[in-house]
């Protein structure tokens, strides 16, 4: 008897899928979705654009499924997919801002929950508002190994081989970044 295609391994269910099965596919898709989803809202900071981002990436995958490499985990040939998404949906990003010039449309991030509460909490959703922030503004070269190795919790190693950089530059982003954002939360708290 079958197994039951939600408990297929990633490789097998890409098998599939390689082979036209949409069903696997789907699986897949729902597995690694929110992850991705993460990433993105992570990477990009807007949440149609994340959203749009990780369905640009799972059309590629769709596309793309026959030429992975089965011998490799599915997982960072998706999260790298991803990242692309995320570059091209960046630079769009800047091309309309560049057009848009003066016309004051600015692109909201959204946060948790802001319902009244006692006002350390409201320090802290604002310095949570403020880090978000501040992430979004980190140049792309560092806010992509700060998101993988912190909110992926991808290994330096792993993340170096997604991002195709060594894992000294990788361990050098994370340090510029932290710094970046620590200096940050000393301004908030100052």
């Amino acid at each position: 008897m079958d197994r039951p295609i939600s408990v297929e391994g990633d490789n097998i269910l890409a098998n599939r899928a390689a082979d036209g099965d949409r069903r696997a596919f789907g699986t897949l898709a729902k597995r690694h979705g929110p992850r991705l989803l993460n990433i993105a809202l992570r990477t990009l900071h807007n949440s149609d654009e994340a959203q749009d981002a990780v369905q640009d990436a799972m059309a590629s995958a769709w596309f793309k499924i026959g030429q992975f490499d089965q011998s490799r985990e599915l997982a960072p040939w998706l999260t790298r997919i991803t990242l692309n998404k995320c570059r091209d949906h960046l630079r769009r990003r800047k091309v309309r801002r560049f057009f848009e010039f003066g016309s004051g449309q600015e692109y909201e991030l959204e946060t948790a929950d802001e319902t009244p509460d006692q006002s350390s909490d409201l320090e802290s959703r604002q310095l949570l508002s403020l880090m978000e922030e501040k992430i979004a503004t980190l140049p792309h070269s560092l806010r992509e190994p700060f998101v993988l190795v912190t909110f992926d919790e991808r290994s330096q190693a792993e993340t170096a081989a997604l991002l195709g950089i060594s894992e000294k530059a990788v361990e050098s982003r994370i340090y510029r970044a932290r710094n970046k954002l620590r200096d940050a939360a000393k301004n908030f708290e100052g």
